[in-house]
């Protein structure tokens, strides 16, 4: 038995679902998808015009048999008495009706649906489409954007600004809701009403909205508006049953939630009191930033909050013409290189790499980039983490003489071996995409974190910016309250081990979500391995 036509298309779109995934980790990658749609919108067109040629012929037809006919059926006997009429009468209904039924019946979707079929392997996923909602979200807690300024894209340094629709706000809601995140679904089904209540044309109706907006209400404890909601919901459908039964259920938990409130008004009063003096006789300091959890510090740092550079130590950091004592390669022509940070010590190399060697890098990179793996410190194996939201890949010096180059810079500037250090990571961020505070080095309880390198522990980062980003994107440093900013062309270099061998845990560091742009940058991890001459143990085992 053969399968129909649009059955066999469905089960080749069905298989080629799972051909790729990720889409959202990485923009650089996201990008093919804009020429993908392209060309699909180009087949499209093209279809619509052999539909509409076929309209046209099958239009044409039609009004010359109107005409013909009205004038016939006047006077039939005397229109057939005319033999011609006769014989075309007959050839009309035997032949040319056939024709136009093999026209009408002519399939011009085969195009189309080949090339619909074949880009459908390139298509995003589900799971695309929830991490790029999740994505927005996370952006929305970091940044503290209120729903409205995601919704009508008012974001800072957009090119290209783009509003959502009520659909759009839906879609995000019920993800949320979805993923018990009773607090962004209510956000987002609070916006979708809104437009809806602004008059915007939808396919959603308010009741569906009305009864995810309550429910999420609801459960977040907020009974007396989750009740409001329901009797809004049951003006516009008094048949709703599950309002219904909402409504009778919110107002019994009302009641409830009264009286034990009027039971115990009198103690929370006294409570208040007290607490209240207690609050008076105490000196009502702000909260010290090192007593903040990390993640508010590292949200903070991420909006230019917080940050702990004073004027004094400010005045400490400089600039200057750096050739890495007497480096040959920089006698003659010395780097500019500026202190970023002073504990831990950061520092930035200002034109560093050519837009040239960036592209390169890049040209290499993308056909590579995977989802990017963090150390499970459990099993010591490389596995994907939500914490982590961008692909990579890595590039060594053997396969293209430039990236061997600039190995030799990050030596010749550093003054460690790079024999021992790992390849050079390419890093391109996706939808929100960020890296949470972690840290480089291996620390005592992951005794084996690099043991397969047989290098010992990561004693630097060098870190290369390909591109600037227009909002977010920031590398932070909770425990210290530093930030440093993406600058294209430049790279920022520290220790992450004193000298001692010792873990600094201070470089704790994290990659602030990108609100706006596209973020590459490409890292050197250098090892312990060859450097015993070039950055010995100081005479101080605390050192």
């Amino acid at each position: 038995m053969e399968l129909p036509c649009w059955c066999v298309l469905l089960l080749s779109c069905l298989q080629s679902l799972s051909a790729h995934s990720d889409f959202f980790t990485s923009i650089g990658q996201m990008t093919d998808l804009l020429y993908t749609e392209k060309d699909l919108v180009t087949s499209l067109k093209d279809y619509i015009k052999a539909e509409e040629s076929k309209l046209e012929r099958v239009k044409t037809w039609a009004d010359k048999l109107d005409s013909l006919t009205a004038a016939a059926t006047q006077d039939p006997e005397g229109f057939l008495g005319h033999p011609v009429n006769a014989f075309k009468l007959m050839k009309r209904l035997n032949t040319e009706w056939g024709d136009l039924e093999s026209l009408v019946l002519s399939d011009t979707t085969d195009g189309f649906i080949s090339n619909l079929t074949i880009q459908r392997q390139y298509f995003p996923t589900d799971e695309d489409q929830t991490g790029a909602a999740k994505a927005l979200l996370r952006l929305q807690d970091t940044y503290k954007l209120d729903a409205n300024t995601i919704s009508t894209g008012n974001l800072p340094g957009v090119k290209h600004k783009s509003a959502m629709t009520v659909e759009d706000c839906y879609e995000l809601g019920k993800i949320a809701y979805t993923d018990i995140d009773y607090y962004h679904t209510e956000l987002w089904m609070a916006q979708a009403l809104k437009q809806l209540d602004q008059g915007e044309e939808s396919t959603i109706d308010k009741v569906t909205v009305l009864d995810y907006l309550s429910y999420a209400i609801y459960q977040q404890g907020e009974i007396e508006r989750a009740l409001e909601y329901t009797k809004r919901l049951l003006e516009l459908d008094p048949e709703h049953q599950r309002a219904k039964g909402n409504l009778k259920y919110f107002q019994f938990q009302l009641e409830k939630q009264e009286k034990t409130v009027e039971e115990t008004a009198e103690k929370e009063k006294t409570q208040e009191k007290k607490e209240k003096t207690e609050k008076k006789k105490k000196a009502t300091k702000k909260a010290e930033f090192s007593l903040i959890p990390e993640r508010k510090k590292y949200e903070m740092l991420c909006r230019g909050e917080g940050i702990k550079m004073t004027p004094r130590r400010q005045s400490r950091l400089f600039c200057r013409y750096y050739d890495n004592n007497h480096n040959p390669n920089y006698v003659l022509a010395p780097v500019k290189q500026q202190d970023e940070w002073d504990r831990p010590y950061i520092v930035r190399f200002l034109d560093i790499i050519s837009d040239k060697e960036m592209e390169r890098i890049k040209q290499l990179a993308k056909p590579r980039l995977r989802r990017a793996t963090v150390h499970d410190p459990q099993t010591g194996k490389l596995t994907t983490a939500q914490y982590r939201v961008s692909k990579s890949a890595w590039l060594t010096g053997y396969e293209d003489p430039m990236i061997e180059r600039i190995n030799q810079r990050i030596e010749d500037l550093t003054g460690l071996e790079m024999d021992t250090a790992e390849e050079l990571q390419v890093a391109n961020y996706g939808v929100g995409g960020q890296y949470e505070p972690h840290f480089d080095f291996g620390r005592k309880d992951e005794p084996d974190a690099f043991k397969e390198l047989g290098t010992g522990n990561r004693i630097a980062t060098w870190l290369f910016y390909m591109s600037d980003v227009s909002a977010g994107g920031a590398t932070v440093f909770p425990d210290v309250g530093a930030s440093v900013g993406p600058q294209k062309g430049t790279a920022v270099f520290w220790y992450n081990l004193f000298a001692n061998g010792e873990g600094d845990y201070s470089t704790r560091h994290a990659a602030c979500p990108v609100l706006v742009g596209n973020k590459w940058v490409s890292n050197k991890w250098i090892h312990e391995r060859g450097q015993e001459w070039r950055r010995p143990c100081a005479l101080n085992e605390t050192e």
